[in-house]
């Protein structure tokens, strides 16, 4: 693929390090589901002691590694939203799985695009919409 990209701008060999994608963001939701929530006090302290401190902690330390760029806890219930930063989709895989929360909750991933990069994409459609408008008041 690189050597075709090469021989179709005509600017000769490319190396892949020139050719590097910028990391991901993605909004994660995860959330207790009510069937997972405990009915028992001694369940409600093993939820607290064994999965959710031990995910708070984590986040932190993801957020200081920059690998979660956003996001906390939701107010008034067992839930978490966060920005997260992947280079790919097996790492961003492999940092959800690794909350010792996940196992219990349902999880939403919404992968997000830059601002730059909406805006190169809906350039050409502008564009074309444009080249019809003008077409249009051509043919009148």
């Amino acid at each position: 693929m690189l050597a075709g990209l090469a021989a179709a701008t005509g600017s000769g060999p490319v190396s892949v390090t020139t050719i590097r994608e910028e990391p991901m963001q993605y909004l994660v939701q995860m959330k207790l589901g009510s069937a997972s929530r405990p009915t028992m006090p001694q369940d409600g302290v093993a939820l607290i002691e064994q999965f959710i401190l031990p995910t708070l902690d984590l986040c932190r330390k993801l957020v200081e590694e920059k690998r979660i760029l956003a996001g906390g806890p939701i107010s008034g219930a067992v839930a978490l939203v966060l920005i997260v930063n992947a280079e790919s989709a097996r790492e961003l895989d492999d940092l959800i799985t690794s909350l010792p929360l996940w196992s219990r909750v349902e999880t939403k991933v919404i992968p997000l695009t830059s601002f730059e990069g909406r805006q190169q994409a809906v350039r050409p459609t502008l564009e074309r919409l444009k080249a019809r408008m003008q077409a249009a008041q051509g043919a009148r």
